[in-house]
């Protein structure tokens, strides 16, 4: 699998139940969802044990076994096991298959257990497969009695009565597949053929009275046709003989039901076309790591005696992301900054920090969710704030070492003159003065572009203040008047570097303020940017919303217009018999 780094050749346990019976997620099935790094699509399949659910999945992975199947009345399958497989028609997705423990064990006889188990099934899938055997009947759909209790078992909102979940549970459920296994009946319907969906939307059609085992009876269909918009349904009959089931691991295509088989190939083939990527909700897609993260999530959940929350899995996978948004966007601010040969003007350096800055911010908004507050942007700006200050730290550094280096050089043969004593004469203060007013325009030229170069020179040139007043004392031919001019011309030099590193430092200074500026207005220009994208965000959520209720409402119309239209049509062939009979005829 070339987006994990390891290739599952069987599936391995995703959720078990540890020595103290509370249920856990195994290490090896986590390890292996954090390598995948790309969009999953999620398929579960749930229903009561020994009923073929493992099989199935077998079908969707390609494979003829891999998930245990069993032979005897005893359940195989233990938890929720899982199947990581290169998606066969969704380029750049993988296929994550999990098999759950059957419901019902009456080995195991834990009732709390099975519905915890049903409800992570659900909450980790992006399409969800129900699997039953018969026919669809008001037992089948009392034995589906788990779909009447999730809003007991799953949370929207991190607080009850957070605003009305009812509507979202449509958006954030997965969509539904019912398989009838063993299925022994025609599909028709007053003498006419009817397809699987078609009997599906039949079976939960509400009864109609007012009496409590009716409601009783309505609580299942109703919470299937309210939380699942999205419904399919396959009917298969039996496979093989009771005899060939029993190695239904061996069995050939060729020795297995024509119209079974044709059944199944249908079946993977609505699968591997129609199963969506997992998403959570502000339509984030989910990938590998994120799907081990969520499953953790819910489980702790479980684990504490809580109900398990899409709003607290939201924050956690948002704290995932958004903290390694922050790490890779400076990780690249810091890898380009540093590929500087320093040192550079600092216009220079801050251009490259405003460029580099803008690449960083924009792998943190792709990478970033529901970041609302923009903490963690607000986090990047200012760490990225002390890496450009390290910077410029760093560049005057360099400066100040090329400065030296060239300075060294440029007043060597001064420094070589004054340990000879060549001024110690008449006449010599002013040979001093000339040469090293010489020198510091030579050091000015090669050193022009160093943003240091005057504070190098300015701390050099005071150091030599007392070597110059040696060389005036020793000057004795100079007369009271020659020497104070002198002194008063070395003041003016000292006071013109002064004035000089004065004016540099305002530069400095007025240009750091450009810079705060300049990253005020950037950042606030982002901020605008990522409101507005907020603001997108929500209305084409609340558009998804409206559109799935407007939907089902269509739905629900067009059932009542149909019943009513076929009310209208009976009562208009008992008129038409009865005109047609006449006279005083008899109709049985």
């Amino acid at each position: 699998m070339a987006c994990s780094s390891r290739v599952m050749t069987a599936p391995v346990c995703l959720i078990a139940t540890d020595v103290n019976g509370l249920l856990c997620v195994r290490k090896e099935a986590k390890d292996i969802l954090e390598g995948i790094t790309e969009p999953v699509v999620v398929v579960s399949v749930v229903g009561l044990y020994r009923t073929g659910k493992s099989y199935l999945m077998n079908r969707l992975a390609g494979r003829g076994s891999g998930f245990a199947l069993g032979n005897t009345i005893e359940s195989k399958t233990k938890g929720i096991w899982m199947w990581c497989v290169p998606h066969p028609s969704k380029a750049g997705h993988t296929l994550v298959l999990l098999d759950t423990e059957g419901l019902g064990d009456v080995d195991k006889g834990d009732e709390k257990h099975d519905t915890w188990i049903f409800c992570l099934a659900l909450l980790l899938s992006s399409t969800l497969v129900y699997n039953s055997l018969g026919v669809i009947d008001n037992m089948a759909l009392e034995k589906l009695h788990y779909v009447t209790e999730l809003r007991e078992h799953i949370r929207i909102k991190t607080k009850a009565g957070d605003g009305d979940e009812s509507g979202q549970y449509v958006c954030v459920f997965p969509a539904f597949v019912w398989t009838v296994r063993d299925f022994y009946l025609e599909l028709e319907k007053e003498n006419k053929p009817i397809t699987a969906d078609q009997y599906l939307d039949g079976a939960l059609e509400l009864k109609t009275g007012d009496t409590q085992r009716i409601k009783e009876c309505n609580l299942s269909r109703r919470s299937l046709r309210d939380f699942f918009v999205k419904r399919k349904c396959f009917v298969f009959p039996r496979p093989a003989s009771t005899k060939d089931m029993k190695r239904m691991e061996e069995l050939t295509e060729v020795e297995l039901d024509p119209e079974f088989l044709q059944e199944s190939n249908m079946f993977c083939q609505y699968i591997y076309s129609s199963a969506e990527p997992k998403t959570i909700m502000e339509g984030f897609t989910v990938i590998g790591g994120d799907l081990a993260n969520l499953a953790e999530v819910y489980v702790e959940a479980i684990r504490s005696g809580s109900v398990p929350c899409l709003d607290n899995a939201v924050i956690s996978l948002s704290k995932i992301h958004n903290t390694r948004a922050v790490d890779e966007a400076l990780q690249l601010y810091v890898t380009e900054t540093k590929t500087t040969q320093f040192p550079v003007e600092p216009q220079q350096l801050s251009n490259i920090h405003v460029n580099t800055k803008k690449k960083a911010v924009e792998v943190f908004l792709r990478m970033s969710f529901n970041d609302t507050d923009q903490t963690y942007q607000r986090q990047l700006a200012m760490s990225i704030q002390t890496q450009y200050e390290a910077f410029c730290v760093q560049n005057k550094e360099a400066s100040r070492n090329v400065c030296l280096a060239v300075l060294l050089r440029v007043f060597a043969p001064l420094e070589s003159s004054v340990r000879d004593h060549h001024y110690a004469k008449s006449g010599g203060y002013q040979q001093y003065r000339h040469t090293l007013t010489q020198l510091t325009a030579s050091y000015r030229s090669q050193t022009q572009m160093q943003i240091m170069r005057e504070e190098v020179l300015s701390n050099y040139l005071s150091e030599k203040e007392e070597t110059g007043r040696l060389i005036l004392g020793t000057d004795q031919n100079l007369t009271e008047a020659l020497r104070q001019i002198e002194a008063e011309r070395q003041r003016r030099l000292i006071l013109e570097q002064q004035e000089r590193e004065r004016v540099a430092q305002r530069r400095r200074q007025q240009q750091a303020l450009k810079e705060q500026q300049r990253a005020h207005d950037e950042n606030m220009r982002q901020l605008e940017e990522t409101r507005r994208r907020e603001q997108e965000r929500i209305a084409q959520e609340n558009q998804r919303m409206m559109e799935a209720r407007l939907q089902e409402q269509e739905r629900v119309l067009q059932e009542r217009f149909q019943q009513e239209t076929a009310n209208l049509q009976r009562e208009l062939n008992r008129v038409n018999v009865s005109n047609s009979g006449g006279g005083d005829c008899c109709i049985l």
